[in-house]
């Protein structure tokens, strides 16, 4: 098995032998004593998931231990890992959880918390970029040690810190699931806020993919589209694809490359499309 980067050492150091009841002293904690962590990335929870969770833990209780600090001066505790299993025992109705309580720096615990969480949790693109963006500016964390704390490529982590200089309407479509994150990056290539968000409504109004939108974003550029290199037809490929036309009474397009080709058979209305199929499938 490969050996986890970053986190992997670090979350060890701090929980010996990972998180299971097996593992270290396990207590029963009120949920009302244990605080939201105030550095977690995440945002959004999925609601059926979530309510999945509530179900599983109402006929079984919370099966995980969550691992939390202890907060200095009131008792109660600053949650590490298990922000789920938190919100989906609130909601089953219970009044305690298995926990691990650690200790650590105040430094440690904010850093190792947000990084569990990056590494650990299916996050919103942005969520990991805002995660990133603390562990730059709160912690002073360069984008290569970032990278290694998290298990991530450094272009991974500059690509999504660059997906916080998006305009606010552009970085909600990315949290709603409007936009995915090439996209986004796509957008980032446009000069103008003014331009990223008009060029945002031409892909949600046409349901542009990633390519599409690479496309749009190079001629609102002013830059030439990518085409592809054709060779030019043969006597015998033009003779071909009149066949084909005769054939099929229809226009049809032969195009051939240095890997093969494509072969084009348009229809100009619903039952011309049902009477071509109906005679490729008689030919068959």
């Amino acid at each position: 098995m490969a050996r986890r980067r970053g986190l992997g050492r670090g979350l060890d150091a701090l929980i010996p032998g990972g998180s299971d009841r097996s593992s270290g002293e396990v207590t029963e904690l009120g949920v009302d004593q244990i605080e939201r962590n105030p550095r977690q990335p995440r945002r959004n929870f999925d609601p059926a998931d979530l309510e999945q969770l509530t179900d599983s833990i109402r006929q079984h209780g919370v099966l995980q231990p969550l691992i939390v600090a202890r907060m200095e001066g009131d008792g109660d505790y600053v949650l590490i890992a298990g922000e789920r299993r938190l919100q989906a025992a609130r909601l089953a109705g219970l009044a305690t959880v298995p926990a691990v309580v650690r200790t650590a720096t105040d430094q440690q615990l904010l850093v190792l918390a947000l990084i569990e969480n990056l590494q650990r949790a299916d996050l919103n693109p942005l969520e990991a970029a805002e995660g990133y963006r603390q562990l730059a500016d709160e912690f002073g964390l360069s984008h290569e040690a970032i990278a290694d704390q998290v298990g991530k490529s450094r272009s991974t982590v500059t690509n999504a810190l660059r997906l916080l200089q998006l305009p606010e309407s552009v970085q909600a479509a990315v949290m709603d699931g409007r936009l995915s994150e090439g996209h986004a990056r796509a957008l980032l290539a446009l000069p103008t806020a003014e331009a990223i968000e008009a060029a945002m409504g031409t892909v949600l109004n046409r349901e542009l993919n990633v390519r599409q939108t690479e496309e749009l974003v190079r001629s609102l550029s002013g830059k030439r589209s990518r085409k592809r290199r054709t060779t030019r037809a043969s006597p015998e490929e033009k003779a071909l694809e009149a066949e084909l036309r005769d054939a099929l009474g229809t226009k049809v397009s032969l195009r051939s490359s240095a890997k093969g080709g494509t072969l084009t058979i348009h229809y100009y209305s619903p039952e011309e499309l049902e009477a071509l199929v109906d005679r490729l499938r008689r030919e068959s």
